[in-house]
């Protein structure tokens, strides 16, 4: 009776060991790459801190309050160089927390998943004792949690320098709605690791070839990342504005603006301008029927819904591909 009664105990404590012993050995055995990474984000968290410190050294320099040299209220604006180049590099965070994205899944991809099952050594790890489904939870857990923890701190810390330096007033390039600042100052940013994590170990089940699953990584997050570049301004309505002055402020983000037809058609202007060439637009618009002018914009509070939305999207795909790998494993090993 004893031989066929379950050892429930001692399976739950064989189980949850076999987890912590593969993370311990996935630290051990990518501890250079590990630090290596802890290296660049340092260098990235110290970055923002010492540009707004070289800012205010030269602020003595400023006439200004919004960074300019020259005296108010003329035509000229001459920014100090620690503002010109705090600008520039926090007009580029958000494409930074993008390619940190796509290299940690290509890392994932590589040289966690994909190189070993390329080599065989993962036959070593499931000969003792560690289940595959266990041996991918692993190496989905330790790169999920660490990238997590990691982007939020530098998005964190990049968002108070992007606060510091756009609340001057004439800045160049920091809009929030961005294409290289929208994804680097809030969720969406933890969105793109989890999903470069859970496409990377996809790709690595389905090719088993290192750098072709690295490779692979990198295109589909690529496609990922372009089309929600060029189409987020869809991800929550717009506002309308019906005026033929110029009333929307300058942190709205405008998406479309042109004439409305009688028949409520939307004329853009740029559309007007390639056609005719030379022709005024206004006429060209008339001519085609434009009656009314309208702005399509997202005012600054959309930023927190368009941020939620493309991160729940995210989310949802990295679930999607998450789910798909243990499919994929479970398929090809059992």
């Amino acid at each position: 009776m004893s031989v066929l009664t379950p050892p429930r105990a001692d399976t739950v404590t064989v189980a949850r060991a076999s987890l912590r012993g593969s993370v311990r050995v996935l630290l051990r055995v990518h501890r250079r790459s590990l630090w290596a990474a802890g290296g660049l984000l340092a260098l990235c968290l110290a970055a923002v801190p010492g540009l707004l410190l070289w800012v205010k050294s030269q602020s003595s320099k400023e006439l200004c309050p919004d960074g300019d040299m020259t005296p108010c209220g003329d035509d000229t604006y001459l920014a100090t160089p620690a503002r010109s180049v705090t600008e520039s590099y926090l007009a580029s965070g958000g494409s930074v927390v993008l390619l940190l994205s796509v290299l940690v899944g290509a890392f994932v991809a590589g040289p966690l998943i994909a190189r070993e099952l390329e080599s065989g050594t993962f036959r070593m790890a499931w000969a003792q004792s560690v289940s595959p489904a266990r041996w991918l939870a692993a190496r989905l857990a330790v790169p999920a949690a660490l990238g997590v923890a990691g982007i939020s701190v530098l998005c964190l810390v990049y968002r108070w320098g992007w606060t510091e330096i756009s609340g001057d007033g004439n800045t160049y390039g920091l809009a929030w709605f961005s294409a290289s600042v929208f994804p680097g100052i809030g969720p969406v940013a933890v969105g793109y690791v989890l999903f470069g994590i859970a496409a990377g170990a996809l790709c690595a089940l389905l090719i088993r070839r290192m750098l072709l699953s690295m490779a692979a990584t990198a295109v589909v997050l690529g496609v990922v990342i372009a089309a929600f570049t060029k189409r987020r301004w869809v991800l929550w309505p717009t506002e309308r504005a019906l005026d033929t002055g110029w009333t929307i402020d300058g942190n709205s983000w405008v998406t479309v603006w042109g004439m409305l037809t009688p028949s409520g058609e939307k004329l853009r202007w740029e559309n007007c301008s390639v056609i005719l060439g030379d022709t005024p637009a206004a006429d060209c618009m008339k001519a085609r029927g434009g009656v009314t002018p309208f702005t399509d914009y997202h005012p600054a509070s959309h930023f927190w819904p368009l941020q939620l939305v493309e991160t729940g999207i995210l989310l949802a795909l990295a679930a999607l591909a998450a789910f798909a790998a243990f499919r994929v494993l479970r398929r090809l090993h059992g």
